[in-house]
């Protein structure tokens, strides 16, 4: 009689804890806000995408918030995007194509980001893409054998943006940065300066109706501009 009662407490001990596991798994990805593209209207060419709260929009831009969550990234040194961009994009493809120290191939998510120093045209700056990784390796990513290559976390944050179609460049780039900050700054609304971030949606290889956003990060609580 013993016995049995103690088999009977071993399994629900057993359930309670796949349980636990499971929820504990769920919250995580929950959490990362990483998951099916078909959530997301942005997201066309990959299986995985960075979902996100939509917190406002004016006739001029929206206002997003995202979680917390794991990106592969690298930096590059250059006077131009165009210049800066494909060194970092093949640094950050062999990554994901197995240089790693697991060899593992890891799926392409979308977008990439990029962030853009605010600088002189003659001036040097430095410029970062990153990939963002997939629900499966947001907990432990493969650490890259690359040292130029490394994982990053972005904390919780809002962010002001403005969409357009085309491709990135430094010209598209700088026009779309540019009426973003002139609507923000007529919005009274405070944001980080000194750079911003161009993000895409596409491959290299999508020639047609591509979809691109410039990004400011929020500071302080985000202005939505309800008076129009």
């Amino acid at each position: 009689m013993k016995k049995k009662k103690t088999t009977k407490n071993f399994h629900v001990c057993c359930r309670i804890f796949l349980a636990g596991l499971v929820g504990f798994v769920l919250a995580l990805t929950a959490e990362a806000r990483v998951g099916d593209s078909s959530n997301s209207k942005l997201c066309t060419e990959t299986k995985e995408c960075l979902l996100f709260d939509l917190v406002c929009e004016t006739s001029t831009y929206q206002v997003r918030r995202y979680d917390s969550v794991k990106w592969v990234s690298t930096n590059e040194s250059s006077y131009f995007f165009e210049i800066a961009a494909p060194k970092m994009f093949s640094k950050l493809f062999k990554y994901i194509t197995g240089e790693n120290e697991e060899g593992q191939k890891i799926e392409m998510t979308s977008p990439v980001v990029v962030r853009i120093p605010e600088k002189r045209i003659w001036e040097k700056g430095e410029y970062t893409m990153s990939f963002l990784l997939p629900s499966e390796h947001q907990s432990n990513p493969p650490k890259p054998t690359n040292e130029d290559v490394y994982i990053k976390e972005t904390p919780e944050m809002n962010v002001y943006l403005k969409s357009y179609g085309g491709w990135i460049t430094t010209m598209s780039d700088n026009i779309k940065s540019n009426a973003l900050s002139s609507a923000l700054d007529a919005a009274n609304a405070a944001y980080k300066k000194g750079s911003h971030y161009a993000v895409g949606y596409n491959s290299p290889m999508t020639i047609l109706k591509r979809n691109n956003e410039v990004w400011y990060m929020v500071e302080g609580d985000p202005v939505c501009d309800t008076s129009e």
